[in-house]
């Protein structure tokens, strides 16, 4: 089939891949955002996905909003048999839905209807699933709500954070992304409608979601960790300022610290939750870099009684 390849950060860049490597389609063209600022010098930059079409040669389309005439005008004239998309980041309009002979196909990182919505993957690892995966569905005017053609399944892992699995996914997902191409292509693949049950909803993560309250149970203050890492971060406060929490761990041999509560040993932080304590293994004070959580701790020499929340 001919192509249209819509996707826009590193994570789309796998999928790509895989179909520039299938040597079965074409990839005609690729459809992304436009240039962003990035950096402290605030200069514009091409997604991910631009540079790497770029690479390969391949007419890069960057609308600043997919209904624009002239962008339309130029898929029809590519006149694409479908048009694959990741993590492209923006509604696709009816009339854009409708120009390729079997519409577009969206590679989401989870089973649907499981976590439909902008961040799957982060809200699978803060609701404490087990396992997750990417499903392929035809994208309808509804929230990832389209039938469903394949589905590909991964574990969840203790120490995943949302970066790890979604690294994982972006691989699986490339060769079911392919799969599914090829199943469209000769008539051996049809999209199943998605049950009514199960349904959940995934909405970007805010900075006030990765907030950490002390007083939850200690897997909670992990999950939240762990889902928020490496976006947008999950925080805390001490002395008034920001502390991100980079890397935590549950410790249950520990009870006696109150939710919030700092223990400082020679090489170790630990810090009271609403069950047992965490150990602090990396943070980021406000305008630093990420450290280990002993050296931030000797540099700030905690007192006794000393709190994050505060």
């Amino acid at each position: 089939m001919k192509l249209v390849f819509a996707g826009t950060p590193e994570v789309a860049v796998p999928a790509l891949d895989a179909l520039l490597a299938s040597g079965r389609h074409e990839v005609a063209a690729v459809v992304t955002r436009p240039d962003a600022p990035a950096g402290r010098g605030r200069r514009m930059v091409a997604s991910p996905v631009a540079e790497r079409a770029e690479e390969a040669g391949i007419e890069v389309l960057k609308p600043v909003r997919p209904k624009d005439p002239d962008f339309l005008e130029r898929l029809r004239e590519i006149a694409p048999d479908c048009c694959p998309v990741v993590a492209y980041g923006a509604l696709l309009p009816r009339v854009a839905l409708d120009i390729p002979a079997h519409g577009w196909v969206n590679l989401h990182f989870s089973l649907l209807p499981a976590w439909r919505g902008a961040a799957p993957v982060q809200h699978a690892i803060m609701a404490g699933d087990e396992i997750t995966g990417a499903s392929t569905f035809l994208i309808e005017e509804g929230l990832d709500s389209g039938p469903v053609y394949g589905t590909v399944t991964e574990e969840i892992r203790l120490t995943d954070t949302s970066g790890d699995l979604l690294t994982r996914l972006a691989f699986a997902g490339s060769g079911l992304l392919a799969a599914t191409m090829d199943g469209i292509e000769d008539g051996t693949l049809k999209a199943v409608p998605q049950p009514a049950e199960g349904v959940s909803l995934a909405p970007k993560v805010s900075v006030e979601d990765a907030h950490v309250d002390w007083r939850a149970p200690a897997l909670r203050v992990d999950r939240v960790v762990r889902g928020c890492t490496p976006a947008p971060g999950a925080w805390t406060t001490f002395r008034g300022e920001r502390l991100k929490i980079v890397q935590a761990r549950p410790v249950p041999e520990r009870t006696e610290l109150t939710p919030g509560l700092l223990s400082a040993g020679k090489n170790d932080v630990h810090v009271g939750t609403g069950s047992y304590a965490v150990e602090l293994l990396w943070v980021q004070p406000q305008g630093k870099k990420p450290m280990r959580a002993a050296d931030w701790a000797r540099g700030v020499r905690i007192a006794a009684g000393e709190t994050l929340g505060n």
